[in-house]
């Protein structure tokens, strides 16, 4: 029998993946903190990890010829390295729930902060405009911490967009490029999971719900793509990300 937050959990999915279609990048920072509220991590995780893949290929498939091979192949070569850093921290040490909570709402207020900077900040815009091709060890080190929190929420989108946004131009061959590496590195997660025995019966159950209602989510996450004012849609998107970040600080 489903309860009532795992109705509200199936809500919070289909909303947040109209979100993850449309951006590429923020659906899972978005329904983490709510989900981790409502089903709890070791349920949320495996589900939103699996959707994620779904979803992006989804993505891909309705747009291939734009992906972007060379910052593909680099980005998840250096993510890798970050994710097997937060694989480890979850794995080996004791975080109690309490702890994981004000952690991940503090990464999410982080990149919150970063994403309303980057979008709305025009001496950031110029800096951009005015920036050489050379990637700097910054950016790089961004990548890493990407993996890290990748590895351990499922979210590292955020990071991973502040890197992708200086190197990738266009709107679809950022769009599916992104996809692409989140199709990879969650199927990663994917084999991780199962061999921690996560999905037990009634997680199986509500990701084959989940599923379900995620192609009706692409179907609308796509053509609110082609027709959205991108900067109202960031500053909702932004704001629902401060909610949840808050939102797990004070649980």
């Amino acid at each position: 029998m489903i309860s009532l937050k795992e109705i509200v959990f199936i809500i919070v999915v289909f909303v947040s993946s109209v979100i993850q279609s449309i951006t590429g990048f923020a659906g899972t920072v978005l329904a983490m903190p709510f989900s981790i509220m409502l089903v709890g991590y070791n349920t949320a995780k495996p589900i939103l990890n699996v959707l994620g893949i779904v979803l992006s290929i989804g993505v891909i498939g309705l747009n291939h010829k734009s992906l972007n091979k060379k910052e593909f192949f680099k980005i998840i070569a250096i993510m890798l390295v970050g994710m097997v850093g937060g694989y480890l921290i979850t794995t080996q040490f004791d975080l109690k729930a309490g702890l994981l909570y004000k952690l991940l709402g503090s990464i999410v207020l982080l990149f919150m902060g970063i994403g309303v900077h980057n979008t709305f900040s025009e001496k950031y815009r110029q800096k951009k405009k005015e920036a050489n091709e050379k990637t700097s060890l910054l950016a790089y080190l961004v990548l890493v911490i990407a993996g890290v929190v990748h590895g351990m929420f499922v979210c590292g989108g955020p990071l991973l967009v502040v890197y992708a946004s200086e190197k990738i131009k266009g709107r679809d061959e950022f769009r599916v490029t992104v996809s692409a590496v989140w199709a990879v590195l969650n199927s990663i997660i994917l084999f991780s999971d199962i061999k921690s025995g996560l999905f037990v019966p009634k997680t199986f159950l509500l990701l084959v719900i989940c599923i379900g209602i995620l192609f009706g989510a692409l179907w609308v996450g796509n053509i609110i793509f082609r027709h959205i004012n991108k900067k109202w849609f960031m500053i909702i998107t932004y704001v629902l990300m401060g909610i949840s970040g808050i939102s797990l600080l004070i649980k």
